[in-house]
């Protein structure tokens, strides 16, 4: 090699490393919360339709099975209590309940920037799903997820760009005992995370010691209450039409503890809810509206996501089928209700049927987040890791899953159309006297990676490069990216006094 070529290749390296460093995040091509919206399956008219069936849903048919103290909190705002014990909610409560709500919420982290402002057509994907397995990508086999397992993923998040929030994704199977369950799920995602945390509590009598863990990892009560960074996952419904009775005592605890709660409305299409997708679309809005009165009439402007999260049934057998076209419409569907009322809402997407992280796995996640993500759904669920309908969880597959949703949201940003972009002047240079191609133009350098999102572990080399590299494959990848980020403490883990007292106030199963 020449002198001159060696500095030719020293320098082409040179911009390649460059080019390969981390963005500063204002300058990132894509960025929490981008505003979607530009899908829309419904047309204003289905919206309206659809808004005066869940009116008569809920004046005519009601909810069965509240609590007496919801009872008494929804009847002292104006709801009706029938002979039946269904609970009616007449049209004027339901539409003076949606002028009241919250038009748009703050989800915290315990790091600020992490914050989430929920509301319009801005967009978050993050995990949930509460998987009873772990998925071995080199076995193939399943085996009883764990709290090491869930602190894990939450270490795993907390590194990846487009994964906004952990809700908790798997059970830790290994605690038997409930109450120590919950309580060191907290402590397992926060300690994993610095971003929003989700979590659900088996038992109203367990969320007092949570409130006493969150305040300590918060520093005070009054510090916490500032800055909730743990919202509560609450199936207040149990589909068709009824309260969960014991879900909605959690609910008035976390809200008398400033816990930020998700309405989540969770009938399957076919089994729970109606078949058709319009019809289950209706059931989920009406229970989330229920819950919405109930949620006020307990503490009114107290934060609640909008979280109809109906699912799919595969008609055939009556299994879910969360990676369906179908589960996809259900989502976009939701998340344009939550616009025609104007309040920030949530649901499912990027659920694979799939068992591993295959081609139909990334077909099914792909189909829903894209989706959702141009719907403008403020909260996507299960957006990442989640296999065998929800009953499997992967490591490997969320950090994948990073580069997919990366791209979903390279899509919500949509195309910019300025006097910039539109080229012109560009165009006019390269094609009069110019170089004939846009190779070197200092538009094309500036925009590289503005405007561009490029993949972490996808491969986007020639087939002879690909050899050349050693045919990587991605699953591997993954691996080594997994190994990367696991060996390494986790910068969310608490200051040793901090972890000291929560492990004399608490049975905290992980090791110190």
């Amino acid at each position: 090699m020449t002198a001159s070529s060696a500095r030719r290749a020293g320098g082409r390296d040179a911009r390649r490393a460059a080019r390969a460093a981390p963005l500063a995040t204002h300058l990132r091509p894509v960025s929490p919360g981008l505003s979607g919206g530009q899908y829309r399956p419904l047309s204003d008219q289905d919206m309206a339709r659809i808004h005066a069936a869940v009116l008569d849903a809920l004046e005519q048919i009601g909810l069965a099975d509240a609590p007496p103290s919801g009872i008494d909190a929804m009847c002292r705002a104006g709801a009706i209590l029938g002979d039946d014990g269904r609970i009616r909610f007449p049209r004027a409560l339901i539409e003076d309940t949606i002028a009241k709500a919250n038009r748009a919420i703050t989800l915290y982290g315990r790091d600020a920037q992490h914050d989430m402002h929920l509301g319009g057509t801005r967009v978050h994907y993050g995990t949930a799903g509460a998987a009873v397995h772990m998925v071995d990508v080199d076995s193939g086999e399943y085996r009883d997820s764990t709290v090491q397992d869930l602190h894990d993923a939450a270490r795993i998040a907390d590194r990846l760009d487009n994964i906004h929030f952990v809700q908790r994704p798997m059970v830790a199977r290994d605690i038997t005992d409930n109450k120590e369950m919950d309580l060191n799920t907290i402590y397992a995602c926060c300690a994993g995370t610095t971003k929003h945390v989700g979590t659900s509590f088996t038992d109203p009598s367990y969320v007092a010691d949570a409130l006493k863990m969150l305040h300590m990892i918060a520093g005070g009560e009054d510090a916490w209450r500032a800055r909730p960074f743990v919202s509560n996952s609450n199936c207040f419904v149990v589909p068709p039409m009824k309260f969960a009775t014991e879900s909605c005592l959690v609910m008035e605890a976390c809200i008398h503890g400033g816990m930020p709660v998700l309405l989540l409305s969770a009938g399957q299409a076919g089994a729970t809810a109606p078949a058709p997708i319009a019809g289950a679309v209706v059931q989920a809005t009406a229970e989330c509206l229920a819950g919405l009165v109930y949620v006020n009439a307990i503490k009114p402007g107290h934060p609640a996501i909008f979280g109809t999260w109906p699912f799919v049934s595969d008609l055939r057998t009556g299994a879910m089928s969360g990676g369906s076209g179908e589960q996809a419409l259900l989502s976009a569907a939701c998340a344009q209700m939550h616009h025609y009322y104007d309040l920030p809402g949530g649901a499912a997407a990027g659920i694979a049927d799939a068992k591993l992280p295959d081609m139909q796995a990334g077909w099914e996640q792909a189909t829903s987040n894209v989706m959702a993500g141009l719907s403008g759904l403020n909260m996507v669920y299960e957006a990442a890791g989640m296999h065998a309908s929800l009953l499997g969880f992967c490591h490997e597959s969320l950090i994948l899953g990073d580069d997919l949703l990366g791209q979903a949201m390279r899509c919500v940003r949509g195309i910019e159309v300025d006097d910039d972009t539109l080229s012109l002047d560009v165009i006019r240079a390269t094609c009069i006297g110019g170089p004939g191609h846009y190779l070197g133009a200092d538009q094309t350098l500036s925009r590289m990676q503005t405007d561009y999102i490029y993949p972490s572990l996808g491969d986007r080399s020639s087939p002879k490069e690909w050899v050349e590299k050693g045919r990587p494959n991605l699953i591997e990848n993954a691996k080594a990216r997994k190994e990367e980020i696991l060996s390494t403490r986790a910068a969310a883990r608490f200051d040793p006094q901090t972890d000291a007292a929560i492990r004399a106030a608490f049975n905290i199963h992980l090791p110190s």
